[in-house]
């Protein structure tokens, strides 16, 4: 029950992305260029240099080394999908025995250089209290930076995004970036709703130094909101109702089988009765 509850939920806040709340300005051709450009086996460069949520500076070679890691590229002040990803990483993660800090890491980098340590502060506490393991707070890291380390890194691992000067956003792809210890890309994970298998596997690959195989890739954008139409843009309509019949399926299973359990012999019979001795 417990995984369907979260599997509506989500398919809540998918469906939440329809909702007109900003007017993009860029063109249907710029947001295609918007993606995960596959880079298995590239190497992220250890010297770049950021800020971590307490202003401390510093280099992403600190972080390699030990253990795998889950890069996650947005930004904090995101107003649908970033906070979309990592809700469902987070679900996903409290499905598996491995944890924050311990086996693995968890890298948030802002795409956006006028974010500020503050803010990147405020989103490590509210989500290390969601994700709710002891000790997840050393692994778990929120970095702010300027434009040129920004930019090599997206570059890096192959996370094409723009930005809206007029509504002061960024379109970016969604999803999760594995890298082994060593700061190689291992694996890509597309989408907001992520399998707790298939992250659990790519975290077991990436602790090896194995590099996975290149994934069929389903994306969102941040937005795709068009003032001449009133309606989200192709691209983005495709990834919601694709995400949105994927949810139902699952909820529907989800139903289908509780009732298929209540209705099996003595799944009605009243509990309390007096086992024999």
């Amino acid at each position: 029950m417990k995984t369907c509850f979260r599997v509506f939920i989500t398919g809540l806040l998918v469906l939440g992305v329809l909702r007109p709340v900003t007017a993009q300005t860029l063109a249907d051709s710029q947001l295609k260029k918007i993606s995960f450009t596959q880079k298995l086996g590239a190497q992220v460069s250890p010297d770049l240099q950021f800020r971590d949520e307490s202003g401390k500076i510093v280099k992403l070679q600190d972080y390699f080394g030990r253990k795998p890691a889950i890069l996650v590229l947005g930004y904090y002040h995101c107003p649908m999908l970033c906070s979309f990803v990592l809700n469902g990483m987070i679900g996903s993660l409290q499905d598996i025995k491995w944890e924050i800090g311990r086996q693995f890491d968890v890298i948030n980098v802002s795409i956006d250089p006028h974010e500020t340590v503050a803010l990147a502060a405020a989103k490590k506490k509210s989500y290390v209290r969601r994700y709710g393991r002891e000790d997840a707070s050393p692994g778990w890291h929120f970095l702010t930076g300027d434009e040129p380390a920004i930019r090599q890194l997206a570059d890096e691992v192959g996370f094409t995004y723009a930005y809206d000067a007029q509504v002061q956003e960024y379109a970016h792809p969604s999803g999760l970036i594995i890298l082994t210890p060593q700061g190689k890309v291992s694996h890509y994970i597309s989408g907001v709703i992520f399998s707790t298998k298939e992250l659990n596997d790519a975290l077991v690959d990436a602790s090896a130094s194995k590099v996975g195989s290149p994934i069929q890739q389903l994306f969102l954008l941040c937005f795709h909101y068009s003032p001449l139409t009133g309606k989200y843009g192709r691209l983005v309509m495709l990834g919601v109702r694709m995400s949105g019949i994927a949810v139902l399926l699952l909820l529907g299973f989800c139903i289908f089988k509780g009732v298929l359990r209540s209705s099996e012999p003595g799944a009605s019979e009243a509990p309390g009765k007096a086992m024999p001795r």
